[in-house]
């Protein structure tokens, strides 16, 4: 049985035991984590998404990609040249177990990107002072 899950803006065609490189995960060396973003699994398709259906992982290592250089030359009269590389970090995970059913109710930590603003969510708000007491408080 196979299934296509979406993560990090791609999709992946996998079975128990794959190793995949996805865009980095927050998440550690030895976690499992859960990617709830299913498309399709064994015979049923998703409209977008299968309910209830989801793909646990244990996460190996970060890692990062081969090097990827961007040149530009401006030719005639201009002539200047620019070189830049860039490294895309990726999280590299081992799929362990397909759950056509059952998904949403597992303890197992969603698969979330790095970027994703999940911290800072789940953080108190910071209350903002006014001008009268940001003042207040300089003149002390």
């Amino acid at each position: 049985m196979f299934a296509v899950l979406k993560t990090g803006g791609k999709q992946y065609r996998v079975q128990a035991g794959d190793v995949l490189r996805v865009e980095k995960l927050n998440a550690e060396a030895g976690d499992k984590v859960q990617f709830n973003d299913v498309l399709m699994i064994g015979a049923t398709v998703g409209a977008p998404l299968v309910a209830g259906a989801a793909v646990q992982a244990e996460v190996i290592d970060t890692i990062k990609a081969d090097k990827v250089i961007t040149y530009v030359k401006r030719r005639r009269k201009h002539s200047s040249q620019r070189t830049r590389g860039h490294r895309q970090q990726l999280t590299l995970v081992r799929i362990t177990e397909l759950l056509e059913k059952g998904g949403d109710k597992t303890d197992v930590k969603p698969a979330v990107g790095a970027r994703t603003k999940l911290e800072a969510a789940e953080q108190p708000a910071k209350a903002k002072k006014s001008k009268a007491e940001a003042s207040a408080e300089d003149a002390n």
